[in-house]
């Protein structure tokens, strides 16, 4: 028996089949840095059109999470695509460092600013704290193969950026924006700081919720607003307030009503309120506040009266020496309480507002501390935490207290200490929503951004629409200064703070912002230095970050503002898109960015947010360790980021699954393109065989969708789309086919060259589709590819030499355009589905082992026959039997078949099935009875009429040599 292995061409590749990413990658790290991948892209992309993704910066305290990884992984598939789409795509990372989670991790070490360390030497600890973070956390970007200028990232601690934002604080003061007002701030105890809007969460508290009589000082006038006779209101009628925080009653200065609400006198027995006869309460509520105080029985109606009458009224404090007046407020309610709102205009925003019409003093008894200024009634020295229960015990012993529950509720707390908050009234330094159009113009730029996903859109607009002043002040240690002069008797600015400004942005450049707490006034003010206070706050850190967009311009000449793309978490809208946002309206007019897109939490696969104390974590680093930065980067283009990141064991599983699949795939390619070079060896177009033509005409529709899924940011499409490619289109169909061609017609003959230069053609287009998501494993294929690919021309005109040294030095392949096929490919497809089916019965039945131990026969009407019967004997190759015959049914004779039928025609055998996808065919599968050829494992009538190769058939001996078979369709 003779061996003809020799004779048969197998793959060949050095690709292997296991990735072992984790151990590859890194080599693929270290080849990259030698190269300087980056500083050759830039290289190469110089000249062409520019795309500026701008970075978000990560907090620099701590690991990176999974969200981190998302994050940047998103980042630098976009980078990466559009370098690949002729496209100049800088991207420079940052980081933010000032700010109070790296205050805290100091303060565990050298304790709070003054005990160990004095204030310099305290920030220089933050600086350092945050430089050693920047560095693990860099190291850990970079292994999940993220390219960037990582040897010049912006930091906004970096004396530059430093400088560059106090610059622009000078511009917005100098466009009318920043104001300074002792308006209520949200105040976290444990940061003794006001917080923006975006450092709040909302928490579920437990908190006392009490009713309280504030006593009418004049009966007589309540009754003339009223029209309730006097002698019918008797000598107490009090109105009564719901509140959930009673310690802001020792800053309440008025009772508001709504203008419009309905309100009722209710006399009721006076035993149960200690003299007081009758109650102020809005009609839509007073059954059910009467049931709540158990009074309900015995209460009369006296009247019914709008609250506007009311205003004005003067109202006895519960307990303090003090008249407060009735008003009228927009953010009065029915939705619960008694219609009535105790005011603080140092406790709360919208009780600030009313009081500033009604021209309310705004008094503000707790310190930075949380407690009350020790000359406070009742209350001095106490926490506010401690004082609710004096007050409440106070209110009862005097009669004021009508009743008292405990409420669980949404109330603010911090987002860093989960503590709860209070509305505190400070002198803080505020950027203005209104003065001078920033809420309009923010509104009006909005709509011009493309948003991904679209409902970005409106929830941004929502947010500035509600949004108050933002308060930029903070009272810490570690962060850029509000470096302002502020006069001593006036609170007035300089008047020369722009150029003062200037000044000190001048010293911190050089000597970073100690430069501006080491300043003595009189350097810049001369004499009237003992006229003004140097400021001792520093600016909220979403001010460091939302200024990024300016700091970087000024910085970097590759970078150029508005930016083409913003792209962060889903919390962002309330966090860095909008502070940037409110940044740039308040500098130019105008939104930081042309696009933003989002992506959302990562989850496990219940849908739980994922938690130490769930135990369902997966960590970034643990991924890298097992399965490599590839198969985490493409679960992050498989999943949809336009809702909730699920992730979990199992998930990670299937998504290996898919990516063996397409690496198997991919090691096909390669090992069938063995020995070719496509200088030498690929054929043109015309010269294809035409199921050739038609694999080229696939992968160039494909392309043509994938590209435009990268440009849209439809990542999970590309994954689907690539996946299903390598499965159906190739494994399922294409290179099922090609595989007798490839292994058994000669090596340099016309249709096996025909074959090897669509596979290289796609091999080609392929690498640069998975290289933004997976691209160590496209790097390492790009190795193995055969023969040159010369990179792009690194400018206009200058050329190009030479195989590029990396896939990202390149741009997308172009496939050549194989014309209009004369053969209806998808019919064709459709047909072997229905034959692969009766394939299958055969098998199950065990009449067959494989395809190739079949003949097929088809009868066709006339349409299908016309189709058919030209591919000849090459039916055979394209359904994998032994052999396929045509035979053509009448046209008088052909049925109108459906599914259900199980006729047959005259003529057609009565065991031969309908097709069910093209009708007019039957298909009849046998177990062929021809002898195996023992090289292609067709059955063959003709295996063994030679005496030279017994074991062959005809074709096997014409294929021993060149020019081999002749190959037209398949």
């Amino acid at each position: 028996m003779s061996d003809y292995r020799d004779s048969v061409n197998l793959p060949q590749t050095q690709f292997p089949m296991k990735a072992n990413l984790p151990l590859r990658e890194p080599e693929q790290l270290r080849r990259w840095s030698d190269l300087g991948i980056y500083q050759r892209m830039r290289a190469v992309s110089r000249g062409r059109p520019a795309f500026v993704l701008h970075d978000g910066p990560p907090y620099a305290n701590g690991a990176i999470h999974l969200g981190h990884a998302v994050n940047k992984v998103l980042k630098d598939i976009i980078v990466k695509s559009r370098t690949l789409d002729a496209q100049d795509a800088p991207y420079i990372p940052g980081w933010d460092c000032h700010g109070l989670p790296i205050e805290l991790a100091v303060e565990k070490q050298h304790g709070k600013p003054g005990q160990k360390l004095d204030a310099a030497a305290f920030r220089a600890a933050c600086r350092a704290f945050a430089s050693e973070q920047i560095a693990a956390q860099r190291a850990d970007f970079e292994r999940l193969g993220v390219f960037g200028d990582w040897e010049h990232p912006y930091l906004t601690m970096d004396p530059r950026y430093e400088a560059q934002q106090i610059r622009a604080l000078g511009r917005i003061i100098r466009n009318g924006h920043l104001y300074r007002g002792a308006k209520p701030v949200h105040w976290c105890l444990d940061c003794r700081s006001a917080l923006a809007e975006a450092e709040v969460e909302y928490e579920e508290a437990l908190s006392p919720a009490i009713d309280v009589a504030f006593a009418v000082e004049d009966v007589a006038d309540f009754a003339r607003r009223t029209g309730i006779e006097a002698a019918r209101l008797g000598p107490a009628v009090a109105v009564v307030i719901w509140t959930t925080t009673p310690w802001t009653l020792p800053a309440n200065e008025a009772v508001a009503l709504r203008d419009e609400f309905e309100y009722l006198a209710v006399a009721v027995p006076a035993v149960a309120v200690a003299g007081r006869r009758v109650l102020v309460l809005a009609a839509a509520l007073a059954a059910r506040c009467l049931e709540r105080y158990g009074l309900s029985d015995g209460a009369e109606e006296l009247g019914r009266f709008p609250g506007r009458v009311l205003e004005g009224l003067a109202l006895a404090h519960p307990w303090l020496p003090r008249s407060v007046p009735v008003i009228l407020a927009e953010h009065v309610t029915l939705d619960t309480g008694t219609g009535a709102v105790h005011t603080a205009p140092a406790h709360g925003q919208e009780d600030y507002l009313v009081a500033a019409r009604y021209g309310l003093p705004v008094v503000n008894p707790v310190g930075p501390d949380g407690r009350f200024a020790p000359e406070t009634a009742l209350v001095g020295g106490l926490p506010v935490a401690k004082a609710n229960e004096l007050i409440i015990a106070e209110l009862a012993r005097r009669g004021a207290l009508l009743h008292r529950e405990a409420l669980r509720h949404s109330y603010p707390h911090c987002w860093r200490h989960h503590s709860p908050l209070i509305f505190r009234a400070t002198p803080q330094w505020f950027i203005s929503m209104d003065r001078h159009g920033l809420r309009e113009h923010a509104l009006r730029d909005i709509r011009a951004v493309r948003w991904t996903p679209s409902w970005g859109e409106q929830r941004i607009t929502s947010m500035i629409a509600e949004r108050p002043d933002w308060c930029i002040s903070r009272q810490r240690t570690w962060g850029v200064p509000l470096a302002l002069f502020v006069h001593k008797q006036t609170a007035a600015l300089h008047p020369r703070t722009e150029e003062l400004l200037e000044a000190v942005a001048a010293r911190v450049e050089r000597g970073g912002i100690d430069a501006w707490f080491a300043l003595d006034p009189a350097e810049l003010l001369g004499a009237a230095a003992a006229e003004y206070d140097k400021l001792p706050d520093v600016m909220d850190v979403w001010a460091d970050s939302g200024l990024s967009f300016e700091c970087v311009a000024a910085l970097r000449p590759d970078f150029t503002a508005p930016v083409d793309l913003y792209l962060e978490g889903s919390d962002q809208h309330r966090g860095w898109f909008h502070s940037s946002l409110l940044m740039s309206e308040a500098l130019y007019a105008r939104a930081p960015y042309r696009a933003v897109l989002t992506h959302g939490f990562t989850v496990d696969e219940q849908g739980r947010k994922m938690s130490k104390s769930l135990g369902n974590g997966i960590e970034p680093q643990d991924i890298l360790r097992t399965l490599g930065a590839d198969v985490l980067r493409l679960w992050v283009a498989a999943t949809d980021y336009a809702h909730e990141m699920s992730l979990s064991q199992e998930i990670l599983k299937r998504i290996t699954d898919s990516y063996r699949r397409m690496r198997n795939t991919v090691r096909f390619l390669l090992g069938n393109l063995a020995q070719f070079d496509p200088a030498r060896d690929a054929l043109g177009v015309a010269e294809l065989v035409a199921l050739d033509r038609w694999a080229i005409a696939r992968t160039r529709a494909l392309q043509a969708q994938i590209i435009e899924a990268y440009r849209s940011f439809a990542f999970h499409l590309i994954y689907q789309k690539i996946h299903n490619f390598c499965v159906v289109d190739l494994g399922g169909l294409y290179l099922d086919i090609l595989k007798d061609r490839l292994y058994t017609t000669p090596a340099s003959s016309r249709a096996r060259r025909s074959a090897q230069t669509a596979l290289w053609h796609i091999a080609e287009s392929m690498v640069r589709w998975l290289a933004p998501i997976l691209p160590f494993t496209a790097e390492e294929m790009w190795r193995h590819l055969p023969g040159d690919a010369p990179a792009p021309a690194p400018a206009p005109g200058v050329a190009a030499a030479g195989r590029a040294e990396s896939v990202f030095l390149t741009l997308w392949h172009e496939p050549p355009d194989p014309g209009a096929a004369a053969i209806d490919w998808d019919a064709l497809i459709a047909l072997r589905a229905d034959v692969a089916r009766e394939l299958e019965r055969l098998r199950v039945a065990g009449a067959i082992g494989a395809p190739l131990d079949a003949q097929l026969e088809l009868w066709c009407a006339p349409e299908p026959y016309a189709r058919l019967a030209p591919l000849g004997e090459e039916l055979r190759f394209f359904m994998i039997t032994s052999e396929a015959r045509v035979h053509p049914v009448a046209a008088g004779q052909a049925l109108a078949l459906s599914a259900e039928v199980a006729r047959s025609p005259a003529g057609v055998p009565t065991e031969a099935v309908p097709a069910l996808a093209n009708p007019g065919v039957w298909i009849r599968v046998l177990p062929s009875s021809e002898p195996k050829c023992v090289r292609c494992w067709q059955h063959r009538a003709d295996v063994g009429a030679s005496a030279e190769h017994p074991q062959l058939c005809g074709r096997c001996i014409t294929n021993l040599s060149l020019p081999g078979e002749t190959r037209r369709h398949c």
